[in-house]
């Protein structure tokens, strides 16, 4: 009896997925539809998504929902992007704690209304409990992340609290929105685009990147599951070379 084949070992194990999820208003006019109806349409995939992370344990997961670059698209579009934000807290905010899944939230919170962040604060209070974190990016750039960083570690100078010379990389992650949280370890973006957008630009110094060509609202669990296969067919090195034959010969 043969025994059976074991998978290889996953020396870089998957906590973190990053998603910058494009596409949903292409999808919308290739159907005639509005583009609300592609957003619409796209929430579905978070819950096909955060299924998948749940099979293949991944600990994070990190969805672009809105940029800072947004707020500049037409004003009727913003509405029915930040109408549906508040529909989504108040339809899965039970459902996330009933799987035991923390919801957090990074970005600017001053350009909402005092309703939505309220229902922002309620969703993170409700979901403190669950063990996987689902982050959503919303009126967020990863240049203001950097810069407001900054600009707390200038007052700390600026107070006395600090100096200059004892500013590190470490102390400046501390400041970041993600301090308690692994960088990701993959950044996936749909729609065929092959750039990061101002996402996150910090935390993805070495983070895989998988670039899927459908758009947003095809990206089901099986689209993820591809990506997956695909990061564990990668070497991740972080700037360091292993070991090769030659090298432990003379070693």
């Amino acid at each position: 009896m043969k025994s059976p084949i074991k998978e290889p070992a996953k020396v870089h194990p998957l906590r973190h997925v990053a998603i910058i999820m494009d596409g949903n208003n292409r999808w919308a006019a290739l159907r005639g539809l509005p583009g609300s109806t592609g957003h619409e349409v796209g929430v579905n995939r978070v819950r096909d998504v955060l299924d998948a992370c749940q099979k293949h344990d991944v600990d994070v997961i990190t969805l672009f929902a809105f940029s800072s670059e947004n707020w500049e698209r037409p004003d009727l579009e913003v509405r029915a992007l930040l109408a549906l934000l508040s529909s989504y807290l108040k339809k899965e905010v039970r459902q996330l704690v009933e799987r035991g899944i923390k919801l957090w939230f990074i970005g600017r919170r001053d350009n909402f209304s005092a309703r939505l962040r309220n229902l922002i604060a309620e969703s993170e209070a409700l979901t403190s409990a669950g063990n996987q974190t689902l982050v959503l990016a919303v009126d967020y750039g990863g240049r203001w992340e950097i810069t407001e960083a900054a600009r707390k570690l200038a007052e700390l100078v600026q107070q006395g609290k600090l100096k200059s010379e004892d500013i590190t990389e470490q102390l400046m992650h501390q400041h970041m929105s993600l301090t308690d949280l692994p960088p990701p370890d993959l950044c996936i973006r749909t729609a065929g685009e092959q750039r990061i957008s101002n996402f996150m630009l910090w935390h993805m110094a070495y983070t895989e990147f998988y670039f899927a060509d459908c758009y947003w609202p095809d990206f089901d669990s099986l689209a993820f599951d591809r990506a997956i296969d695909e990061y564990y067919r990668r070497q991740r090195r972080f700037g360091k070379r292993e070991a090769g034959p030659e090298v432990e010969r003379h070693a």
